[in-house]
């Protein structure tokens, strides 16, 4: 008789759910020590779920130091200490150790894969999802904090269509490579349009479920993060180089 597996699985509420795509947000660096949270109404709408659990994944994160909630004031990022206490299978501390371009490759290689699967595996309640967030990300074309938290639901919701839901993991986890610089390139005037742009080719193309189409779209869309985040490197290798 087999073991039964699925009878440890314990189900996580939207709540867990919520808090834990917040920690990975604060781990990654896209969410940095200062930083003001947005509105429960934009993180409702960039997570599509309801203000309640953004309320109460909010006092979790509270209740653990991650973060400060002021009367009359905007929720704050105080601490990282205590962060990313649910990893990815490749934790952004893991997966900053290596150079861009070997991401950049790996990258290309799983994500080719996932996406393709993803384009015929599909549903119509995930391609729904993702209109939603793609309206969401309209009204985040001059904030680049938002932005960042709606592209990885946006992401994340295309990756987790895999067949392969251990690859999908690894996706992920390259996916939250030196964020802190994504935040920086997202700062850049028309960066977040183009990415908007990105998304709604990727977009099409999953509606058309043309896997083809979904792997020629996102190329492009990791070639332009790599080219953005290389240029990021360079000017700061510049910078550091005329101080000495």
């Amino acid at each position: 008789m087999l073991p039964d597996i699925g009878g440890n699985i314990v189900k996580r509420t939207v709540k867990e759910q919520i808090s834990e795509k917040l920690d990975a947000h604060i781990s990654s660096g896209s969410l940095q020590v200062g930083d003001l949270l947005p509105s429960e109404r934009e993180l409702a709408a960039a997570f599509s779920v309801s203000r309640e659990s953004v309320r109460s994944a909010i006092q979790d994160l509270a209740s653990r130091g991650l973060i400060e909630v002021s009367q009359g004031a905007r929720t704050r990022v105080v601490s990282t200490e205590g962060a990313g206490r649910n990893p990815d299978l490749a934790s952004p501390f893991a997966i900053n150790r290596y150079d861009l371009a070997s991401v950049h490759g790996a990258r290309l290689l799983a994500e080719r894969a996932v996406v393709a699967d993803s384009a015929q595996r599909i549903d119509d309640a995930t391609v729904a999802r993702l209109e939603t967030s793609l309206a969401a990300q309209k009204y985040c074309l001059d904030d680049p904090m938002r932005f960042l938290i709606c592209d990885r639901e946006f992401h994340c919701a295309i990756y987790r269509c895999s067949s392969n839901p251990l690859l999908a993991d690894f996706v992920i986890g390259l996916y939250t490579y030196l964020m802190e610089h994504r935040r920086t390139a997202m700062s850049q005037p028309g960066a977040i349009l183009r990415s908007f742009k990105d998304h709604s080719e990727i977009l099409a193309a999953l509606r058309a479920r043309d896997s083809a189409a979904v792997v020629a779209a996102f190329e492009h869309h990791l070639d332009r993060i790599y080219s953005t985040t290389r240029a990021i490197l360079d000017t700061m290798g510049r910078d550091a180089a005329s101080t000495v």
